[in-house]
Order: C-alpha cells, then structure tokens, then sequence
C-alpha cells in the first residue's frame, strides 16, 4: 500500500505563462486545504491564495481529483501556478514540508498507474513514445500503441489461450466422467490459429522499432566533397563545421530530421582517404562503420571526379556500400556542379544526383527522393503492432511454447499440452505487465520525465 504522497512540476521548464504542479496520493487533499485554505468542489477549477508559514506565495487554480477515478486510481491534486522560478521553487519547497509529502521520482505518477491497474505495460510505453515523439507517424504510432492497439490484441489472443488451456485441463480433471473424449483437437486447432497470428505480427519487417528509431542515413565520401555543406544543407542550419581543409571532420555528427513525417537521422562521417594520422583513421574508421550499418549510404563526390559506381570496386578507400553492391542502398551526389558549370544536370540516373550544397540547386529532388524513400521504408497499408524487441521477444516466447504443444500431438499427451499453453500464457502475459515484470518496471520508466 503507497504510503506517501509525491508531487512534481509536470509542466514545461519555467519561465513560462503557466506551471502545472501535480500531487498524488493519500494526503492529496492537504496540498489543497493547507495552501489554499480550502478543498474545491472535484473536479472543478477554483481560485485561490495559496499561503505557507504566513507567507503569500500565489494567486493559482487549483483542482481537486478524488480517487480512484485518476489518472494514478489515487487522490489526485493540481496547482495550475504563475510560471515564474521563484513561484514554482516556493510551492514546491512548501510542499516538501507538508507531513507525508516527497518530490516524486521519473515515471512515479505512470508507475502507480500501472501498479494501480489504470495502464498497461503496453500503454505505459506508449504514452513514454508519445512524450519523445518527434515526427507526425512517430506520434500516431505512439498514440496507437497508447490507446491499446497491442493490448488490445494480446487481451483477445489470451482469451483464445484460456479457451484452449481449459478444454485440455478439463480433459485431464474429469477423465473419468461424462465429458467428451476428445477436448484436444478443438484446443489445439485454437492454438495453431494463434500461432498463425502472431506469427503474422512479428512478419513486419521490424517497422514499429525504425519508426521509433527512425532511418539512419550517413553521409560519406572522400575529403573535401562537401559532405558537412550537404549536411548543414539539410539540416537548414549550421550542424557540421565547413572548412576547406580536409580532415575537418573527425567523429560522426548525428542530425534528427522531419522527412514528410518520418523520422531520419543524418550522419556525417570522416572524409575516407589514407591518412597517418591516427585521429583521422579512427574517423574513418568509424565512417566506414557507420555506412555499412546505415539504411541509406549518399556517397558525395565533387561533380568534376570520374567517380563511378562500377569503378568503385577498384578503390580499397570505399566502403563495400558504394561499391555497387545491389544488396546495399546507396546513392552518388555529385556535388560542387557550381563550380562545374558546363556539366548537365543528369536526368533518370538510377541513384544518382547532381547537386550544389553550397546554393541548394539540386536539392529539391534530392530531398524529395529521400522522403519518399523514408516513407516507403516505415509506411505500410496496415501500421505496426510490435514497436519495441520487449514485445517481439515476448511473443516469439509465446509462439515457441504454442508450436511445441502442436508438436506433442493427440490424446494421451494432455499434460504436456497443458504445460506449454501455460508457458505460452505466461509469456503473453509478460507483453501486458500481468506476471513476472519486476525485472523490467525500471528499465521501462527509467527514461521518463519527472512528473510523469
């Protein structure tokens, strides 16, 4: 049983119009009544002076949520403040005097939540998504993923599993009553559907995790192409120093973008060359590194290189994902065209552009072409379920047990059967928060904010 009461701003960082402190807890009330004087009508807005220790510390709207129809299905309190640090520093300090009151730690109102059954661990991630969402299909998946969308769907596999457990172990308990003699094949026709389901589920190509993680596409070259231009170019503002002297570049420089609503983030990488230096060839080693693992590789050359896709395969500086290797995604800038005024545009070249990141002509396909590719990569008729490798392990566990209870086969084996489906239980419910979470409650709120 909680105990104590926490509070915490769960508004922006102040200075702002208005800072939003929440309370929660067995003593919620006494926030109200000891600063304000009075408790309000639930759920209602009132006015009031709010006063400690004789001192005058603001004019706020303060709300009354009697539990445990809450957020956290306990009381529940709100101080809509001034937003100015001094007014927010003074209502929290006089509310670390008050009897049973503490600052609350990250997550703690969304862990009560969950402890007090109003979320599961499903929903609580969720609504973590939703708080970092950046883009557009970031938001919408979190916002699903919130309002229950795998829950949902692992609520109705569950029942689907209690059916089929119940059928074997009544098979087991009542053998030698007036039951029918086969209860397993219904049982077992319900588990190879489910398995057939889930099994659809985690078939997505992993598009939940990259819309959560967005794309990642790396910039790379030799020195001085211009691959920090293209990248500030992108970006649209100052990112990546520019310098005409090669090896300016030495670590990899991340940059998040917005690309039609998905989430791409940029590197930028180390000029690839040989070098004696050893500070430049950790650079590019780590250049090399991070194009191998990137979605998107854009190799930048100056417009006036005899660069070709085909010849790269004769250059040992290149990573093997600009080496025409069909596997791989990998585009060719063709950079500086500024300074090459007499080279065409190229028109219908698979993979291949021809730019100045310097004055931006060029970029409107270029740009166009990598939102596309960004949609084309997280998009999809029927949006993910599986959003994180929590939920994909859980159930590939629960598929696991329910192929092995298929595996066992026919009557005389209702024991064995049993004990799978309530592996398979037990896995699913591990999806949700209904069994063996502890292990994972810290890990899952560790990120959220204070006041959440």
């Amino acid at each position: 049983m909680t105990t104590d009461t926490i509070f915490a701003l769960s508004s922006g960082r102040p200075p702002a119009a208005i800072a939003v402190v929440r309370v929660s807890g067995p003593h919620a009330a006494d926030a109200l009544t000891v600063l304000g004087g009075k408790l309000p009508e639930p759920r209602r807005a009132a006015l009031r002076w709010l006063r400690h220790d004789g001192a005058l510390l603001d004019e706020a709207l303060v709300l009354w949520f009697p539990g445990p129809n809450t957020e956290t299905a306990e009381d529940m309190a709100e101080l809509h403040l001034h937003g100015g640090r001094a007014v927010v520093a003074a209502v929290l300090a006089a509310l670390a005097k008050l009897p049973g009151f503490r600052p609350a730690e990250a997550g703690e109102f969304t862990r009560r939540a969950f402890a007090n059954g109003r979320l599961d661990l499903t929903a609580v991630e969720g609504l973590g998504d939703l708080v970092f969402a950046e883009t557009e299909a970031q938001r919408a998946q979190a916002m699903r993923q919130f309002s229950g969308a795998l829950s949902g769907r692992a609520d109705a596999w569950r029942s689907g599993l209690i059916e089929a457990l119940a059928l074997i172990e009544a098979r087991i308990d009542f053998s030698d009553q007036d039951v029918p003699d086969d209860l397993v094949s219904p049982a077992l026709h319900v588990a190879r559907e489910l398995v057939e389901e889930i099994e659809k589920t985690l078939a997505d190509e992993h598009r939940g995790e990259r819309l959560r993680e967005g794309l990642t596409v790396a910039i790379a070259g030799p020195p001085n192409a211009g691959k920090s231009s293209l990248l500030n170019r992108l970006a649209r503002r100052e990112a990546a120093i520019v310098s005409p002297y090669a090896g300016t570049t030495r670590d990899v420089i991340e940059v998040h973008l917005d690309l039609g609503g998905y989430p791409v983030t940029l590197l930028d990488t180390a000029g690839v060359r040989e070098s004696e230096d050893p500070v430049e060839q950790e650079g590019v080693r780590r250049a090399k590194a991070r194009a191998e693992t990137a979605d998107l590789v854009l190799w930048v050359v100056e417009a006036g290189d005899s660069f070709l896709i085909g010849r790269a395969k004769e250059r040992s500086d290149v990573p093997a994902t600009a080496q025409g290797n069909e596997d791989k995604n990998q585009w060719i800038i063709h950079n500086k065209v500024d300074l090459s005024p007499g080279r065409a545009q190229l028109k219908d070249q698979k993979r291949e552009f021809t730019i100045s990141a310097l004055t931006g002509q060029g970029l409107e396909p270029l740009v166009s072409d990598l939102a596309a590719f960004t949609r084309d990569a997280l998009s999809a008729a029927e949006p993910a379920l599986v959003t994180r490798e929590r939920h994909r392990v859980a159930l590939r566990e629960t598929a696991a047990a329910l192929s092995r209870a298929l595996a066992v086969g026919g009557s005389g084996q209702e024991e064995l059967i049993a004990e799978e489906l309530r592996l398979a239980a037990r896995a699913l419910g591990r999806l949700t928060g209904r069994v063996d979470v502890e292990d994972v409650l810290d890990m899952i709120f560790r990120d959220f904010c204070i006041g959440k």
